[in-house]
């Protein structure tokens, strides 16, 4: 059997990242991480709920990059599976401090308040706004 050429994939990869965005925007959408309200009790260890939701994030992830690449020989999309190696410095200490902060005082991160925006959630606008500054303060403080 030959290897599908990456044009070939090109489809069905956006095919594939469609439908896993689809599933994911409406996760969060069921389980009221789109709100939030919800995130700040939770961030307030007043409302525990969102735990089993992050918990269930772990395991997917954990089975997902542990345990497919020991059940199949090639990925369904790719013709090899690829490392993600994870590089911590003073840089990444900093953004998950401010991605911390920021997502502590409005209760938004990114991939729910685009969800969020699903729901009708207009207000969440001004999150994404604020989200887009950093990344472009971000982006121009690196040239």
């Amino acid at each position: 059997m030959s290897k599908p050429t990456s044009k070939a994939l090109a489809l069905p990869r956006a095919l594939a990242t469609l439908a896993a965005g689809m599933l994911f925007g409406f996760g969060l959408a069921l389980s009221t991480m789109v709100r939030p309200e919800v995130v700040l009790s939770f961030l307030r260890f007043s409302d525990f709920g969102l735990a089993l939701v992050l918990g269930g994030a772990v395991l997917v992830a954990i089975l997902a990059y542990k345990g497919l690449p020991r059940l199949l020989r090639r990925p369904v999309l790719d013709d090899h599976f690829h490392a993600h190696p994870s590089v911590w410095n003073r840089d990444t200490a900093i953004g998950a401090a401010l991605f911390g902060v920021g997502w502590g005082l409005c209760g938004v991160c990114p991939g729910p308040a685009i969800a969020g925006l699903g729901t009708g959630n207009l207000d969440l606008l001004w999150a994404l706004a604020g989200i887009a500054l950093g990344a472009l303060v971000h982006g121009l403080s690196q040239d």
